[in-house]
């Protein structure tokens, strides 16, 4: 392979990794809240807030690790409500979803006026001079941040956390039957609230790197409908963690063709390209549901939220 071509590859791997990873937070929080039973479409909602939350905080401090911070806490402060309304006052979860969703939406549109225009300080890359020189891998060091690493731990965490652990296995249990579990001994309403909390902060934290880093601006609605997309794709990784990361480096790599397709002026509509990420996670979305074996991996209490 000549050094150009080594060059381009390391520059697409790159940036389809940097493009998924704010995905790859909220796709693997709402992965374990989904995994005890409870969907949350307010993931959209947690997102903007942490986006919104944590370019503010890096903006007046100039420290995008407390923006991150800042835009976790963000997120799990706002699914706490979700939490409320679903496991307090016995509120349709779907409804409750859309409702954190709207309530975030209209509070992010308004007080993130403010901060059009802003420059926030993004996260250092990894580069060094001990890998500046090294083919492939000096490339990518040179354009990564260490949000990538992150996430892409925080998935194989999750994955062996939920396999490996009692406290893992106890939140599988809940997602099959809150009821069993609770007769077994297991607190189902705490281990869902806990579920709900962990979501919101990995969906914030999510925002956050997505304004903080990815984008490094703050614009309306920016999130663009990726929660939304999280929840689709927990079903096409069949609510296992270790699936989470390539199904969002699929979306990622979409994305980022389409933003090459744009800059290399091709006479095709923006607005029909901007679709084509999600065109191309709806496929896929239905295509798994299609070739899928017909036992389902869908927790059994979350089929009863369908119901």
């Amino acid at each position: 392979m000549t050094a150009d071509f080594v060059a381009l590859l390391a520059t697409w791997c790159i940036a389809t990794l940097r493009s998924a990873t704010p995905l790859i937070f909220a796709t693997l929080g709402e992965t374990l809240t989904q995994r005890v039973g409870v969907i949350n479409l307010g993931i959209e909602g947690e997102m903007l807030t942490g986006a919104c939350v944590g370019f503010t905080v890096g903006v007046a401090t100039g420290n995008p690790w407390l923006g991150l911070l800042a835009g976790a806490l963000a997120g799990g402060a706002l699914s706490l409500l979700h939490a409320g309304l679903v496991l307090g006052a016995g509120a349709n979860q779907i409804g409750s979803g859309l409702a954190v969703w709207m309530i975030a939406l209209g509070g992010t549109s308004f007080f993130g006026r403010a901060l059009v225009g802003k420059q926030v300080t993004p996260l250092a890359d990894l580069g060094s001079p001990l890998t500046d020189g090294i083919p492939f891998i000096g490339t990518v060091m040179a354009q990564a941040t260490m949000a990538v690493p992150l996430a892409i731990l925080a998935t194989c965490f999750a994955a062996w956390w939920l396999a490996q652990t009692r406290p893992g296995l106890k939140w599988k249990a809940v997602g099959e039957s809150a009821r069993i579990a609770g007769e077994n001994g297991i607190r189902a309403t705490r281990v869902r609230v806990t579920a709900i909390v962990v979501g919101g902060l990995l969906a914030g934290f999510g925002g956050a790197v997505l304004s903080v880093d990815y984008t490094q601006t703050w614009a309306q609605e920016m999130t663009k409908g990726r929660g939304l997309v999280a929840v689709g794709l927990v079903i096409v990784a069949r609510w296992k963690p270790a699936l989470v990361l390539p199904v969002c480096l699929l979306f990622g790599l979409a994305e980022v063709s389409v933003l090459r397709i744009q800059s290399a002026g091709y006479a095709f509509s923006p607005h029909l390209l901007g679709t084509f990420p999600y065109l191309v996670v709806l496929v896929v979305l239905v295509s798994s549901h299609v070739f899928a074996r017909r036992a389902s991996a869908m927790p059994a209490d979350l089929k009863a939220v369908f119901a």
